[in-house]
């Protein structure tokens, strides 16, 4: 894997260094392997929904924590009290640890498990002092001196 230097960008652009550290940060993939699988569906402009297929895991051995600009989503299984001769194990039955770097201004609203899979809705709530306004155009004149 490839290591890219983002000094120069830190540097020229103003402001964006939260962008350049985005950029790292996908660029380092922090441990974030394929287990479990998941989607990230748009439900609507301001609405999303991550969907993880945990099957397996049941309400108390998972647990969700939104802090800052990150949602983490762990699994922790519970050891299993007898011992299990498996012929072949293709379900895993390992815990998880899986990280998601959240935009600005979006919250986690609700989540649910249903048929093994876990549903975290998410909403991004831009401030009215953040969304666009119309600036109205005026006239001034100038007052002459006496």
């Amino acid at each position: 894997m490839r290591n890219y230097d983002l000094t120069p960008l830190y540097r020229s652009a103003i402001g964006f260094d939260r962008l350049a550290q985005l950029a790292e940060h996908a660029a380092s993939n922090k441990g974030n392997s394929g287990y479990p699988p998941y989607n990230i569906e748009l439900l609507n402009e301001t609405r999303y929904r991550i969907t993880m297929a945990v099957a397996g895991f049941t309400m108390d051995e998972l647990d969700i924590t939104s802090e800052g600009d990150k949602l983490l989503v762990k699994g922790t299984k519970a050891e299993q009290d007898k011992e299990r001769k498996y012929l072949y194990q293709g379900i895993a039955e390992r815990g998880f640890e899986r990280t998601f770097q959240l935009a600005d201004y979006v919250t986690v609203v609700g989540a649910n498990l249903e048929n093994g899979l876990l549903n975290i809705d998410l909403q991004r709530e831009i401030p009215e002092a953040m969304k666009p306004r119309k600036i109205e155009i005026g006239t001034s004149r100038l007052i002459d001196s006496e």
